[in-house]
């Protein structure tokens, strides 16, 4: 790669700097962002290099976009709106000058899809990439959506797709390329690849009265039991709710069909592999929220269950079968 001081000139060119509440972007020992509501919102991911992703699979351009959705939607989920990015990038110095120039076209390309801008950050070597993301927003003037309170009685909606990372994964690991197969699980690879959170849903919800939120980033099961968790209220969800048609349907098929050396999918029906991918797929990092069952929700909500006093998470009134999702030290 070049140089560190060229690299992050070149790099610091294609970087979104400005946006609402931004002040003073890169340039400076650190960057100025407003908090207009006084409180600023802040959040934190890390990407590792064979963990969350793999370059034989990953252009530096779908990592940049995971790396800035993955923290974005963090502050989406919290009701509030996106304003700024702080990226620390630690790689081999063996990469093309070209790879972390792509990268910042991705963080830049998610960045302004979510309205904020990518005001600071470091790199350093490593002998693999790894990507830490910091994402600010602010409340503008609303109180945060907390894990902790939903009440029996509210439904349970989400807004955005559930299940196409985790199918889209399903087809990489399985050696199906997004290039040698159909337009509808091509988007599915391109969904694991590079999500796309709906950010706009999350003040949307806190403005509808949301008592509870999170984005589905381990699993739909695994993250509504973290609001049940905190919330003391058991969340049921209705399958039948649930989208498992479509590009998901098709995708289980190939692979129930398919003939790979783990066989993970003989004996399951295309329905299962598919439900499975909705209840316990995660990284689409859609909305999941709970709302008063008096609200009028927007088209882009989709009411998937109910919650109900008790504790933890059912489907259909039963507990789900295995993990409910990603579970890093499992």
């Amino acid at each position: 790669m070049d140089r560190e001081d060229k690299l992050i000139e070149r790099v610091r060119r294609k970087l979104p700097s400005r946006s609402r509440g931004v002040r003073i972007g890169i340039g400076d020992d650190a960057a100025v962002v407003g908090a207009p509501s006084g409180s600023v919102v802040a959040a934190v991911d890390l990407l590792l290099e064979g963990r969350h992703f793999r370059r034989d699979w990953s252009s530096a351009y779908d990592i940049g976009v995971k790396a800035a959705a993955r923290s974005l939607a963090d502050i989406a989920a919290m009701g509030a709106v996106n304003t700024a990015l702080l990226v620390a990038l630690a790689a081999p110095g063996t990469l093309p000058a070209s790879w972390p120039v792509d990268l910042a076209d991705g963080l830049a390309a998610e960045a302004s899809r979510a309205g904020a801008g990518i005001v600071g950050g470091d790199t350093a070597r490593a002998d693999s990439v790894l990507l830490s993301v910091t994402a600010l927003g602010d409340l503008a003037g609303r109180q945060p959506v907390l894990r902790s309170g939903a009440s029996p009685g509210d439904v349970i909606a989400v807004a955005g797709p559930l299940g196409r990372s985790a199918a889209g994964l399903a087809l990489l690991t399985a050696g199906v390329t997004a290039d040698a197969t159909s337009a509808a699980l091509a988007g599915l690879v391109a969904a694991h690849l590079r999500p796309s959170p709906p950010y706009q849903a999350g003040p949307e919800a806190a403005m509808l009265g949301a008592t509870a939120m999170i984005d589905v980033s381990d699993g739909l099961v695994a993250d509504l039991g973290h609001i049940a968790a905190a919330s003391g209220v058991a969340l049921d969800i209705d399958s039948s709710s649930l989208v498992i048609g479509g590009p998901l349907a098709e995708a289980a098929a190939m692979l129930r069909d398919k003939s790979d050396s783990y066989g993970t999918n003989r004996g399951f029906s295309t329905h299962s592999i598919a439900l499975e991918w909705v209840l316990t797929g995660g990284e689409d990092h859609s909305l999941v929220a709970m709302f008063p069952a008096s609200a009028v929700l927007p088209s882009q909500w989709h009411v998937i269950g109910h919650v109900r006093a008790g504790a933890g998470v059912t489907v259909d009134g039963a507990p789900h079968a295995g993990p409910g999702g990603w579970q890093h030290f499992r």
